[in-house]
């Protein structure tokens, strides 16, 4: 419903959608046995959406500290996951070549937007491209699914910075912020619960479960 709104340039539609986005994948890890951390993440995230939808710039600022407050929450949550999930570290080769990457590829990003970013955004700005990197850092060392929904949270923040900056945008350009941030979260929320070994069960099942544990 939020693309096809964001698709056709009904705003209203995309208004009321976007803040279903992030409860409902929520609601839907917890079923799935997910941490709560997790399930923390996504809430922190519901909050910078709703944030996100008042065009002023104390919102903003507020949006990004509750994203950055869900990334702190997802570099917590793969720490504890790799370690529960009894996961082997990545070769050093390969995890030196990754933390290059993104730290070339946030260098380079902060660099290009800088001079087009308002003078007082431009910490804010750094500070939290510095913990979603990070974040898409420790999401790339925990899995396939979860490094590829950290990279296209990346992807999703930079063309939201890239309008902040004024720079060209593509047609629609909310549609295509929202469907890799929308991918992004759910193949991160993936990545934890397969690492973890959860499983979706059904409702029934996960209200028995929830009676014999109370």
């Amino acid at each position: 419903m939020d693309l096809v709104s964001l698709a056709a340039g009904y705003g209203t539609g995309h208004t009321a959608a976007k803040p279903l986005l992030m409860p409902l994948l929520a609601l839907y890890a917890r079923v799935c046995g997910g941490p709560r951390l997790l399930v923390a993440a996504l809430l922190f995230g519901w909050g910078g959406d709703v944030l996100l939808l008042f065009d002023a710039e104390p919102a903003f600022l507020a949006g990004m500290a509750s994203f950055a407050a869900g990334h702190v929450c997802y570099l917590l949550l793969f720490r504890q996951t790799t370690a529960l999930a009894g996961k082997r570290p990545p070769r050093a080769r390969a995890t030196w070549l990754t933390a290059v990457a993104y730290a070339l590829a946030l260098v380079t990003t902060v660099a290009l937007l800088w001079p087009g970013l308002p003078a007082d955004l431009r910490v804010s700005v750094a500070g939290y491209s510095l913990l979603l990197t990070a974040m898409a850092y420790g999401a790339a060392r925990l899995g396939l699914l979860a490094g590829i929904g950290g990279a296209l949270f990346m992807l999703s923040d930079t063309l939201i910075a890239t309008g902040v900056a004024e720079w060209p945008q593509l047609p629609r350009p909310d549609f295509w912020i929202m469907i890799t941030y929308i991918a992004a979260q759910y193949l991160l929320a993936r990545g934890v619960l397969g690492a973890a070994g959860a499983q979706s069960v059904p409702p029934a099942t996960y209200r028995e479960r929830r009676t014999l544990t109370t």
